[in-house]
């Protein structure tokens, strides 16, 4: 009686593991066919960090934590009192500079008038000079004859050697209208070299108050406000940190007999361990051209001691843009890598997105 009840239980024992087994094999994910690989990665995007370019106090900060922005948005200012009042200040300076130039220019004018006028009187005390020296010549002569007396001689000599004397200093006089000219044109040269100087200075501190208004550079959701306004920051002080929704990818390694099967280009499929129901397309876009040991994020012991290689596979930026606010990174999953083109992905593997 016992022995048939030991029997019975027997039977049913091996008849639960029977079905436990069929029912293990029925449920149990397909492997992969001939031509795929899979492994473990993560979900990556590229990240941005927001920073001041010249020390300040932030004034505002226009976005929060998980907010979407625009390429171009602004999403904080820093305080440009400073920046404003040198900005004045600099442009007081040009005026300044375009004052002392117009006043060089008007001189050059008037150094040319005068070189001008020193070379009419030059001309003058020329004519005098040869009217003087033609004087002297017919004395020289008529005293020589006896026809005019010494004295008269004398006061030839006289006059010819003062009108010779006031023709040096015409020509002196043209030679210091000339320097004259010389010092007002350089006076013009460096007024403009002041005006270009502050013009400079101008567009410099216009471009730092520009450059206080903090944008995104591209479509990008915030991660933090790494500083809070009313902070005074250094140079390069960061202030908020952003991640391109539109540069997303799976990290992963694969050993060096598969990764050399490998090409950028090459199809993959994503499975999130947070969504499952999901199949992610994906393509290669990096394959690292030196080999590492497989990195602690892999999960056992014997998997870390192999070479690998550092493979990513970005998700098209079109499919990132239609379901923006889904992506998250830091995600776990699978990918799956497609090694032979010929080869058809299995069903459990076709695509399959969210419907929003």
């Amino acid at each position: 009686m016992i022995s048939r009840k030991w029997l019975i239980l027997a039977a049913a024992i091996v008849v639960v593991g029977v079905l436990a087994y069929s029912g293990w094999k029925f449920l149990r994910p397909a492997g992969l066919p001939e031509g795929f690989v899979s492994t473990n990665g993560r979900i990556e995007a590229t990240e941005i960090d927001v920073a001041a370019k010249i020390a300040g106090r932030i004034a505002a900060e226009f976005v929060d934590e998980g907010d979407l922005v625009a390429a171009g948005q602004v999403v904080a200012q820093m305080d440009t009192d400073v920046l404003t009042a040198e900005l004045r200040e600099a442009e007081a300076k040009r005026r300044l500079a375009q004052s002392a130039l117009a006043t060089a220019r008007s001189t050059v004018v008037q150094r040319e008038s005068e070189k001008a006028a020193a070379l009419s009187v030059v001309a003058q005390r020329k004519a005098e000079l040869d009217v003087a020296r033609q004087h002297l010549t017919r004395t020289e002569s008529l005293v020589e004859t006896g026809a005019r007396p010494q004295e008269h001689l004398d006061d030839d000599r006289a006059t010819f050697y003062s009108r010779e004397a006031a023709f040096r200093a015409s020509e002196a006089n043209v030679a210091a209208a000339d320097a004259g000219i010389a010092t007002a044109k350089a006076a013009v040269i460096g007024s403009q070299a002041a005006i270009e100087a502050t013009q400079a200075t101008i567009e410099r501190i216009q471009a730092d108050i520009n450059d206080s208004a903090l944008k995104s550079p591209r479509d990008c959701r915030v991660q933090y406000r790494i500083s809070q306004p009313a902070e005074v920051l250094n140079a390069g002080g960061k202030v908020l940190n952003l991640v391109d929704l539109s540069d997303v990818y799976m990290t992963f390694f694969l050993p060096t007999d598969t990764a050399g099967r490998v090409r950028v280009g090459t199809e993959a499929r994503l499975i999130l361990d947070a969504a499952p129901q999901y199949v992610i397309p994906a393509s290669v876009t990096f394959i690292a051209d030196v080999a590492q040991f497989t990195p602690k994020t892999v999960e056992t012991a014997e998997e870390r001691q192999k070479l690998t290689f550092r493979i990513k596979a970005h998700i098209p930026p079109e499919l990132l843009k239609q379901h923006i606010r889904r992506v998250k990174t830091g995600l776990p999953g699978m990918a799956y890598v497609r090694l032979d083109p010929q080869s058809k992905w299995p069903a459990n593997l076709e695509v399959r997105l969210p419907n929003d």
